[in-house]
């Protein structure tokens, strides 16, 4: 089928059409007959066709923009094991899904990337519903991903992904590869849960509040944050031996999660 440019920039929508970038990526998935895959923001379904033509044994092909919906529902008509869905994935990752060891592909808005991506960590039930995430992202917002402390792309974002799950970065992807052509480059990573992790929390959203808490003044230290989460109780910052004049970006992802479990037992 012809491709004419239904892209909306408002959705952060570039779609990927090298096809040697899309057979290095397919082939990182590992696709069986065995498997069901997902993919996330299917565009002109590019992508989608490589998949078809590695046998798994069911797609689930999303896209939230109409008319792209009905371009891949012609394109895709004949085939039994592919399945449009015309909804928003951060709708359909809240739902309880019965589906075990899906392979999830994404080419990520670069406007909703992180609400996705903190969306798939912050699942009640663990380990998730998938075995990959192989997830194309914006480069700079890759790198605030696997960030280690003290760099200053280090963040709330870096923490939160390494909670629960392996990342491991691929390769950067060229902005000559998509169309239409956006202004930054991207890179492909891929993500794997954990499935011992060695702090539960309750409710995931406690990372999130501590994570915001401290960040909120990233050049300052600590100390004034840590006295919001704890009132003036000295206990735990001694218990988990954290220096209070440290500045947000020196405290490594595992003391992050110390503080949400501690934290935690205070609500």
């Amino acid at each position: 089928m012809k491709i004419i440019n239904l892209a909306k920039k408002s959705l952060g929508q570039n779609f990927l059409t090298d096809k040697n970038i899309i057979q290095k990526i397919i082939k990182i998935g590992n696709i069986s007959n065995k498997k069901t895959v997902m993919k996330i923001g299917s565009g002109y379904g590019q992508l989608t066709e490589v998949i078809i033509s590695m046998s798994p044994k069911k797609i689930y092909a999303i896209e939230k923009e109409q008319d792209l919906f009905f371009y891949l529902n012609k394109k895709f008509k004949r085939i039994a094991n592919v399945k449009i869905i015309n909804k928003d994935i951060l709708e359909i990752i809240k739902k309880n899904r019965n589906d075990k060891n899906m392979i999830v592909f994404g080419n990520l808005p670069y406007n909703i990337s992180t609400k996705i991506l903190t969306s798939l960590i912050m699942l009640k039930k663990w380990p998730p519903w998938y075995e990959t995430l192989i997830l194309m992202f914006q480069k700079e917002v890759a790198d605030r991903i696997i960030a280690k402390n003290n760099t200053k792309e280090y963040g709330r974002l870096s923490v939160i992904a390494n909670w629960r799950l392996e990342i491991k970065k691929h390769f950067d992807i060229s902005k000559n590869c998509f169309f239409p052509k956006p202004n930054v480059n991207s890179t492909l990573l891929s993500f794997t849960p954990k499935k011992n992790n060695n702090t539960n929390l309750k409710n995931p959203k406690n990372l999130e509040k501590v994570t915001r808490v401290l960040f909120s003044n990233r050049r300052k230290m600590i100390n004034k944050s840590f006295n919001k989460l704890f009132g003036k109780n000295s206990n735990v910052s001694k218990k988990l031996n954290i220096n209070l004049s440290q500045r947000p970006g020196e405290l490594e992802s595992e003391i992050y999660y110390k503080i949400a479990y501690e934290y935690e037992k205070t609500i």
